[in-house]
């Protein structure tokens, strides 16, 4: 193994892990070389910050700060304030190009604001080709982008084939055996900007095939259940990220790539949605939640996950449950596992999940040329591993005509906005956009009531500057003031913050947004009552 291999991979193993022990994080080394890193750190002149999502870096939610000139190198004008929040956006009218969804879905629209730098989120989204249903995630990293990274390119993946017939498993793994090409298992909606990890992918693709070839073994002829798919994809995808990463190789790119994903960690939200049925995965404190008009045109969000934190109470029971009465007061302590890790389910963060030993003898392996002492890095009562687990918790939901979109979320907008306000503004987008663009009607109307509508549409403007209602989200959460208004000056002084001070602020935001065709809803309904 050659010395500059094993100086990256002991420089990767004391970063990851010195983030689990409170100290520097090397993707904003000018604010943390500073002395040792604080959990909690006050905003310019002001208050103690909220916490982030995990490690020491924090920022502030609060709407009356505005960052001063030093904090601001220039002042960003409305068009390159646009350009940035719209560098990333996506629209995909699910309606028109897949057919599979049984019309349930018009169409969805995502977007993604980075933080830090790489962006630590990821989204996905996919039809499923071999059975039924749609794909959509969003996939929350930390201490690094490598295990949201590969979450996000291969869970869609092992939730497909564990929905698959028995049939169709077989036929691809003939074709495999034959050096046939397999059957294409997802149609995937990708954003120009999506990252894939090519150099990877032949390993990806053979763990994929050992997972097909152990649901065969099952001989399950119709395949699982939705539910007991995601979950079981869930936990597989999370023990293979596990295995490779303890894996000897030769491939020094192989190696670095597989310990990244394994050292890094990553939530993770997933929904289902299969003509009026509604599945979501959740692992960590990503979030969905629905958007309902009532008969009355009240708007109303209901909630389809629950954070994985500290704050959840029966989170936090299930975590004491599962470790020794002697460690009640420390396996969870300053509201974070181990006093260190925010949420409490999530995919790699092989720290808290591996023993001593194995963590001695992977990290000491991988850096022979500069043996590394593991045991001054563990986390103080660190007893009985693993402490976090990648397992979800699956919620189903039977589509109603009045359940009109669903909102994924990574927590840097939850951090900003609840769960009613974000209904409210993509309610308030999705009126003035219908207003925007009228529906064509054949019906004979008068001058004076034409006037009228004319006068209604003008009075109910909300002023609403994006198409994509993902990125009229990101515009609010990141620039409204304690007013309740976007403020221009503010939006512009946020997004011009260089990364050691933007992280301070707030954190990656990655929000998707699908609408649902409440026609089509209603008329699955009147079909079921006719059979």
């Amino acid at each position: 193994m050659s010395s500059a291999f094993s100086g990256w991979v002991l420089r990767t193993a004391k970063r990851q892990i010195n983030l689990l022990h409170g100290g520097k994080r090397s993707y904003s080394q000018g604010l943390m070389r500073r002395g040792q890193a604080r959990w909690r750190r006050a905003r310019p002149g002001g208050a103690a910050t909220q916490t982030c999502l995990c490690y020491p870096l924090l920022y502030s939610t609060d709407r009356s700060y505005r960052p001063t000139a030093e904090d601001v190198n220039y002042q960003l004008l409305p068009e390159k304030i646009n350009d940035i929040l719209r560098a990333n956006e996506q629209s995909c009218k699910m309606a028109d190009s897949d057919p599979k969804n049984r019309g349930t879905i018009l169409k969805f629209e995502s977007n993604i604001l980075a933080s830090n730098m790489p962006c630590e989120d990821r989204r996905s989204a996919a039809t499923c080709l071999q059975s039924k249903g749609n794909l959509f995630g969003v996939f929350d990293g930390h201490a690094g982008t490598a295990c949201a990274q590969s979450v996000s390119e291969r869970l869609f993946y092992y939730i497909a084939v564990s929905l698959m017939s028995q049939a169709s498993l077989e036929e691809m793994e003939l074709a495999r055996e034959k050096m046939k090409p397999v059957l294409p298992i997802l149609h995937w909606h990708k954003h120009k900007n999506d990252y894939m990890y090519r150099e990877i992918a032949s390993l990806y693709a053979d763990h994929l095939r050992v997972f097909w070839q152990e649901l065969i073994d099952l001989d399950n002829e119709s395949g699982m259940n939705v539910a007991d798919a995601m979950v079981y994809a869930f936990q597989r995808l999370d023990s293979d990220i596990s295995l490779e990463a303890q894996v000897p190789t030769d491939n020094q790119l192989l190696r670095n790539i597989t310990l990244q994903v394994a050292f890094s960690g990553a939530t993770a939200c997933v929904s289902h949605v299969d003509g009026i049925h509604l599945h979501v995965a959740n692992s960590g404190d990503c979030r969905a939640v629905l958007g309902v008009q009532d008969h009355n045109g009240t708007w109303s969000s209901v909630p389809l996950t629950a954070d994985h934190n500290a704050f959840n109470l029966s989170e936090l029971q299930r975590v004491q449950s599962e470790h020794p009465e002697s460690e009640e007061e420390t396996v969870v302590s300053d509201q974070r596992l181990l006093g260190l890790l925010m949420p409490f389910r999530a995919f790699g963060d092989v720290q808290v999940k591996w023993s001593e030993e194995l963590q001695k003898s992977i990290l000491q392996g991988a850096c022979d040329a500069e043996p590394l002492n593991i045991y001054q890095y563990y986390p103080a009562n660190y007893h009985t591993p693993p402490y976090l687990t990648a397992t979800p918790e699956v919620t189903y939901h039977k589509l109603r005509p009045q359940d009109k979109f669903l909102v994924m979320a990574s927590d840097g907008l939850w951090d900003l906005l609840d769960n009613q306000e974000v209904v409210r503004l993509v309610a308030e987008h999705l009126s003035e956009i219908s207003i925007r663009e009228p529906q064509i009607s054949t019906e004979k109307r008068s001058l004076g009531t034409m006037h009228d509508l004319l006068l209604q549409r003008r009075s109910s403007r909300v002023n609403t500057q994006d198409r994509n209602v993902a990125t009229h989200l990101i515009r609010n959460a990141v620039g409204t003031n304690e007013d309740g208004e976007v403020d221009q000056e503010r939006l512009a002084a946020m997004l011009s913050l260089p990364e050691d001070l933007s992280r301070m602020y707030r954190d990656d935001i990655t929000i998707t947004v699908i609408y649902f065709n409440s026609s089509a809803i209603e008329a699955q309904y009147q079909e079921s009552e006719e059979q």
